[in-house]
């Protein structure tokens, strides 16, 4: 659905030439729910608006549903633009409209006529499951009302690509939770392939099926959401993934540290840690552990300290590199 291909952008300031993006290559398939995350300045929003031209890249192509973007005139890219429609952290309402009339204002630019424009209105509202308050303003609603507004809006001109800008930054937990399993419907019942762009990892864990991790305005990771959160193989990644990392408090001096993880897929009927004293004689620690839930599957991961004895470690490190279902990497303090 959205192919990127060695795309550059620079902004000019007056101390000098920005690079926000340098050289990103994606392939985003059609229906995923693909993820794009990053610290605050990773250049994340600056990706999103290249892909729908708001900023026009220096170098490189940007090809959505088979159409190349740089090429388009401006007639052409108005007629493209309804098809990748986007919402917003401060959910960009126009206030002195009811939410009835904000889904139709799209529709309106696209000259759809009014009875039909209202019928699918309408229709939105209840998709996003607020068909009491069509009459409403923005100002009479709650953030995450205001958010489903501003996603039945989106929706209104049919559109292949949704595209969300931290859509979900300014809600509570439970608010972003529905919010986001609105998406996941929307992108199940309705098939449009979503973008996210965020710095929540709770929010990737969650909905998306694929990630790209952006890092001073370079993908230095890309792929499968569980593959990249079992065994992240960028310092960036790492961050994100383990963003604590191992606390000085939990590093044992003079003891090698490992980290292992495993999905929720694994079936053994051999505890690691019981297998290491038994069949290895090598008694471990474990320091730390935790359980999260990505994409409906429950990844885990524990960071054990290894024996003190220099071979006993050797043979516990052989070991765990040999079992079945984990990976495993050492970590330093």
């Amino acid at each position: 659905m959205i192919e990127i291909q060695h795309m550059t952008k620079r902004f000019a300031t007056q101390s000098g030439t920005v690079v926000a993006l340098r050289d990103i290559s994606l392939s985003i398939r059609d229906r995923d729910i693909y993820g794009i995350i990053g610290m605050s300045g990773a250049g994340k929003s600056t990706l999103v608006r290249c892909i729908n031209m708001l900023e026009r890249p220096d170098e490189g192509t940007v090809v959505v549903n088979g159409r190349e973007m740089n090429n388009l005139n401006a007639a052409e890219l108005r007629a493209a633009r309804r098809e990748i429609t986007m919402i917003f952290q401060q959910f960009n309402l126009l206030m002195q409209r009811t939410c009835l009339k904000n889904i139709c204002f799209p529709m309106e630019l696209a000259k759809v006529p009014k009875a039909e424009a209202v019928k699918r209105a309408r229709e939105l509202l209840e998709l996003v499951g607020l068909p009491d308050k069509a009459d409403a303003y923005p100002a009479q609603l709650s953030g995450g009302q205001k958010q489903r507004i501003a996603i039945a809006r989106a929706l209104a001109t049919n559109p292949k690509v949704l595209l969300c800008d931290e859509a979900t930054s300014a809600l509570d937990p439970n608010t972003t939770h529905s919010i986001l399993q609105l998406i996941r419907k929307i992108n199940q019942e309705l098939g449009i392939t979503v973008v996210i762009i965020t710095h929540q990892m709770s929010v990737v864990e969650e909905i998306c099926n694929r990630v790209a991790i952006l890092d001073e305005g370079t993908v230095v990771e890309e792929g499968e959401v569980q593959a990249i959160f079992s065994n992240p193989q960028s310092a960036a990644a790492r961050r994100l993934v383990f963003p604590g990392g191992a606390a000085r408090s939990e590093m044992l001096p003079g003891r090698r540290m490992v980290r292992v993880a495993f999905n929720g897929t694994q079936t053994t009927d051999k505890p690691l840690v019981a297998s290491l004293a038994i069949e290895c004689g090598a008694l471990v620690s474990i320091v730390a552990a935790d359980t999260r839930i990505v994409n409906g599957q429950t990844l885990g991961s524990m960071l054990l300290a290894l024996p003190e004895s220099r071979e006993d470690a050797e043979k516990a490190m052989a070991y765990i590199r040999n079992y079945p279902g984990i990976t495993c990497e050492e970590v330093e303090a």
